[in-house]
């Protein structure tokens, strides 16, 4: 970070930058491009669009910095931002660190933080999923996997050589209104009368060896009154048990997962999907990922197939082009549509579309 930038990011948190022994660096990606999605409504319409979500990678600012307190310890903060680049809104139900907003303490025993924060299901698949939040991908199918954080939530993650262990408990897990929507599903919780309410918990065992890595994670969300996603009740639960893990094969990525789903929220229950990827450097500067990403609901006619591929083409360590297609197949009466970056361009019931993208990401 150069000395402007440092100047304003002190600028923005003086009382970090009044310690010697604290640091805080400013960060951010901005990703966006021209989408294209067929297949739209019953008309079966085309449409182009700048997706306001995500690319590779939804679009984010944020600030990160520690304290050391000696004895191997240190204080920590992040706060994170998501925006729509497309109009500049802030995202996540319009948050202003709505992606992350904690603080925390660390040391060679693990971290504990406080915050809205992601749960252990988002870091459970943060390496295993390749194409994790690409607009065409398995936010298609379940859009809580890119959006796997709770408010008012407490975290302990701890990795002790290979092994990484993690939990989160949040008394209020959605405290805004932006829906139905995923990222503010009206939640709040925190409630005396119902201490049921709105709570969230996750828990994850992971190992990783030099050259393959397995986890396992279950992740519980309670409903309340007025919440989002059929889970109106407290008495409601929507829980994910995910198992999956990758394989390096010379110099590329082969992944797979299983991911059992109980939305009792939902006229169908009981899901399951699955997936397998791989990730690949066909040149020093190109890459090639690909992923098949199958769900099927119990006892329902209800499936669907997605199949996404993606080239990226790096210019340098900070800036990359890319193109990536995305093809869906629903089945029964499911109505998803490709397109994970930008609401509204749903198929007819059972319909299948084509979404294709080439946009540009740079971090800073």
């Amino acid at each position: 970070m150069n000395v402007r930038t440092a100047l304003g990011a002190c600028a923005i948190a003086l009382p970090i930058c009044a310690s010697a022994q604290s640091n805080a660096t400013l960060y951010g990606v901005v990703d966006t491009g021209v989408a294209f999605v067929n297949g739209v409504g019953a008309n079966r319409n085309t449409v182009t669009l700048m997706p306001g979500i995500s690319g590779t990678v939804p679009s984010r600012w944020g600030l990160r910095g520690s304290e050391d307190l000696g004895g191997g310890n240190k204080a920590l903060f992040w706060l994170e931002s998501g925006f729509a680049p497309d109009t500049g809104v802030s995202n996540q139900g319009g948050r202003l660190f709505g992606r992350q907003a904690l603080v925390g303490i660390a040391g060679n025993w693990g971290q504990i933080a406080l915050g809205r924060q992601y749960t252990m299901l988002f870091y459970s698949m943060l390496d295993s999923e390749l194409l994790g939040p690409n607009i065409f991908g398995s936010g298609s199918l379940d859009s809580y996997l890119p959006n796997a954080r709770a408010d008012n939530a407490l975290s302990y993650k701890g990795k002790f050589g290979g092994l990484t262990v993690g939990t989160t408990y949040s008394f209020g897990r959605d405290t805004v209104n932006a829906g139905p929507s995923p990222a503010g599903t009206n939640c709040a919780g925190e409630n005396p009368a119902d201490q049921r309410a709105c709570r969230e918990w996750s828990a994850m065992l992971m190992y990783d060896a030099a050259k393959w890595n397995i986890g396992v994670a279950y992740d519980s969300q309670r409903g309340g009154p007025g919440a989002f996603g059929g889970l109106t009740s407290s008495s409601l639960k929507d829980d994910r048990l995910v198992v999956s893990g990758y394989v390096l094969v010379g110099q590329g990525k082969v992944a797979a997962g299983w991911l059992r789903r109980d939305n009792e929220g939902s006229k169908t229950p009981v899901s399951d999907m699955y997936w397998l990827g791989t990730s690949y450097p066909i040149a020093p500067a190109v890459s090639l990922d690909a992923e098949a990403i199958y769900q099927r609901f119990h006892n329902s006619d209800n499936k669907a197939w997605v199949l996404v591929g993606r080239t990226t083409y790096a210019f340098s360590k900070r800036t990359s082009l890319y193109g990536t297609v995305g093809y869906i197949i629903n089945g029964g009466n499911l109505a998803l549509s490709i397109n994970s970056g930008q609401a509204g361009t749903n198929p007819a019931p059972g319909g299948n579309q084509l979404g294709l993208m080439a946009g540009l990401k740079h971090t800073f």
